[in-house]
């Protein structure tokens, strides 16, 4: 069975870390999937959004599989080309036009931060734990995930869990902002999937859009990134979801949104 599962379920697609015998620690095959299963998604029509979990409730994904690094990190070149393929399974994630979730049972270490970080939000089960432990291997944490951390928490709790490379707890983590929900374990699920169906129902063009206006205000407004927000902004305006979300308001009814 493959390490990366790829579930569909009408609109919403989850893609699964399938390795809990090892808390579900992502390999440098798993860094390639990640990036492939989600562009794969972000090109798909029938999907609204996405989940991102791991397999089981024993942990999101532990992080990278480190026994992996005496091969795939033994010098600089198989470092940089290590961090390449990390780095592209990032960028897809926050670059995903779609919403996505990251929902966290259990530990969420290391790499799997930086994959919760790039989803657009993280809900979390009740004892769940967090951390970075990137001061523990001497490793330095890409600048883009520190930057996510940083627009997270702040910097000084930022600084707080590089430093210390300690385990945040569930309550703290939801208290500093590095999670949007905390629920009883059995409740994760059926909140994140009625959640998402709320979302699903909305005007795909809509989200989208909103979803590239917060990125590139954080990323900086550019007279490129403008540009291509007035043509989203036009192409809502111009869409039948546009007259579809009129007509159902003025009729008192729901809409039913195409994308298009």
């Amino acid at each position: 069975m493959s390490d990366i599962l790829v579930e569909p379920a009408g609109p919403i697609a989850t893609v699964v870390f399938n390795r809990p015998q090892l808390r579900n620690a992502i390999s440098l095959a798993m860094w390639t999937e990640i990036a492939r299963a989600t562009e794969g998604l972000a090109k798909d029509d029938s999907v609204r959004a996405i989940v991102y979990r791991g397999a089981g409730r024993d942990a999101f994904a532990s992080g990278a599989d480190i026994s992996e690094f005496k091969e795939h990190r033994k010098d600089t070149a198989t470092a940089l080309r290590y961090n390449e393929q990390t780095g592209a399974a990032y960028r897809a994630i926050r670059d995903c036009p779609k919403p996505t979730v990251a929902m966290i049972f259990g530990f969420c270490m290391g790499g799997a931060m930086a994959v919760a970080m790039a989803c657009d939000l993280r809900f979390a089960a009740e004892g769940s734990k967090f951390g970075i432990p990137a001061a523990k291997l001497n490793i330095i944490y890409p600048p883009e995930s520190v930057g996510q951390l940083v627009d997270l928490v702040g910097p000084a709790y930022a600084k707080d869990i590089l430093f210390s490379a300690r385990a945040v707890g569930d309550r703290e983590a939801l208290a500093m902002g590095l999670i949007q929900r905390l629920l009883p374990t059995d409740e994760l699920e059926p909140y994140t999937a009625e959640y998402l169906r709320q979302v699903g129902e909305n005007a795909p063009l809509s989200v989208r859009g909103s979803k590239h206006t917060i990125q590139y205000y954080l990323q900086g407004m550019t007279d490129e990134r403008r540009s291509r927000l007035r043509e989203l902004t036009l192409e809502a305006f111009e869409s039948e979801d546009y007259k579809e979300g009129t007509r159902a308001f003025l009729e008192k009814r729901a809409p039913k949104f195409q994308g298009r």
